[in-house]
């Protein structure tokens, strides 16, 4: 089936026109809101704080899918928050909120009914509430005890109707106030971790050494007097591309790898199956604590040009050893 034209009035220079247009509206309209943010963000900031419960997002609409990305980034930096439907709120919803939550209800207009209906209940409970609208004359930024102007010059749609500034506004204003509370709580990238642990930072700040290493007999080791030979076999059994060299007292004295190999086989006055590794081996092997974070092992690996790291403890007994293929299928890397 061939392609069908595409109509003049929807050319590339119309479409790039209008949406550079788009993004200059909602850029300054963002500007605009920033000078705004004073003494009402600095209270709605301290009700956050003082919650002992969690924060109820709300809203309808264009708004309840702002309020429900509010609700999810609250939650992952710090501060317990879930979203409620207003609607399904007075069939039984408002039973999820406590005497101990805040409530943030966002309706651009601020005369939403569906909000306007829970407000009483609300109040019963005295639940604090945030009302985040472009109205501060409205009947919802009445009822709050913080109230946050959102409001925009116009949409950026070109008949000033679908909400695209406003909930921009609204979203970089739910964004300003998680983070103000998060900078507030001392709230740390371990933390964010904690709460992420799937994702790449959690991995790179709550993963160790222990838990990616090889332990145990999976850990390629030999004596200082055993052959460059038999030192072979055992590195070739670990598939680590490096063994372990043991003193008399089981401590690390060195590695032999793939690469003290190469040199050894270069050496014509060298006979690999009698001469002790020991005579080869690397003499500073790189080592690394098992408690450490699998990105410190990263790191020393970039540091030191190497590709694997035995593990040992404060006494230089090998606990274990990884190479960066076990940084690669742990996601580390």
């Amino acid at each position: 089936m061939s392609a069908q034209p595409v109509p003049a009035s929807t050319s590339r220079p119309d479409v790039v026109a209008a949406g550079q247009r788009v993004i200059r509206e909602e850029s300054h309209a963002l500007l605009a809101m920033a000078d705004r943010i004073g003494p009402a963000f600095e209270q709605a900031c301290a009700l956050l704080l003082a919650s002992r419960g969690r924060i109820v997002c709300t809203g309808m609409g264009k708004s309840g899918h702002i309020a429900r990305k509010i609700a999810a980034t609250l939650a992952s930096t710090g501060t317990p928050a879930f979203f409620m439907h207003p609607g399904e709120a007075s069939h039984g919803d408002l039973g999820m909120v406590t005497e101990r939550d805040v409530v943030l209800a966002l309706s651009y207009s601020g005369e939403s009914d569906e909000i306007l209906t829970i407000v009483p209940a609300l109040k019963r409970l005295a639940v604090p509430l945030i009302a985040m609208t472009g109205r501060p004359g409205s009947s919802l930024a009445g009822h709050a005890d913080a109230h946050l102007d959102v409001s925009v010059p116009s949409e950026a749609c070109p008949h000033n109707l679908a909400p695209t500034t406003s909930t921009t506004a609204a979203l970089a204003l739910g964004d300003a106030l998680a983070v103000a509370v998060l900078e507030a709580r001392g709230f740390t990238a371990e933390d964010f971790a904690r709460s992420h642990p799937a994702g790449a930072l959690g991995r790179r700040l709550l993963l160790t050494i222990r838990d990616v290493m090889h332990a145990g007999d999976d850990v390629p080791r030999v004596s200082a007097r055993a052959s460059i030979a038999e030192a072979l076999v055992v590195m070739s059994r670990g598939r680590l591309g490096m063994t372990a060299v043991l003193d008399d007292d089981q401590r690390l004295v060195g590695v032999f790898t793939d690469g003290d190999l190469r040199r050894a086989l270069d050496d014509p006055q060298l006979d690999v199956r009698s001469a002790p590794v020991s005579t080869v081996m690397g003499r500073s092997p790189k080592t690394i604590g098992a408690d450490e974070l699998a990105s410190a092992a990263v790191h020393a690996m970039e540091e030191f040009k190497v590709t694997a790291l035995v593990v040992v403890d404060s006494d230089r007994r090998v606990l274990g050893a990884l190479n960066v293929i076990d940084l690669l299928r742990a996601r580390v890397v």
